[in-house]
């Protein structure tokens, strides 16, 4: 008598299901990395808005202009080394969103 399962499902479409769902997880940890990134954009430009330099060190118009950019490179840099711990919450919340824990 044979008791092999008469029906074996395929592994292609399991390994085919890990691989979409590590590629959502991947794009739902970037996404939460960014918004974390914007957060922190936000806030550092609201704490520079009013810090200038006095002459005769002082940029101009050139250092307005470009203090946004340097407070988005500040925040990528804060979260590339941890940042305040918010993309961690969001990523877990979007993970629930999407049947993923």
């Amino acid at each position: 008598m044979d008791l092999a399962p008469a029906f074996s499902p395929p592994t292609a479409p399991v390994e085919a299901q890990n691989a979409e769902q590590l590629a959502k997880r991947g794009q739902i940890e970037k996404t939460a990395k960014d918004f974390e990134a914007s957060f922190l954009s936000v806030m550092l430009g609201q704490m520079f808005k009013d810090v200038g330099a006095e002459a005769p060190f002082s940029g101009g118009h050139g250092e307005a202009a470009f203090k946004s950019f340097l407070g988005d490179a500040m925040a990528k840099q804060m979260v590339q080394h941890g940042g305040v711990g918010l993309a961690d919450r969001v990523a877990k919340e979007m993970l629930k969103l999407q049947g993923l824990s």
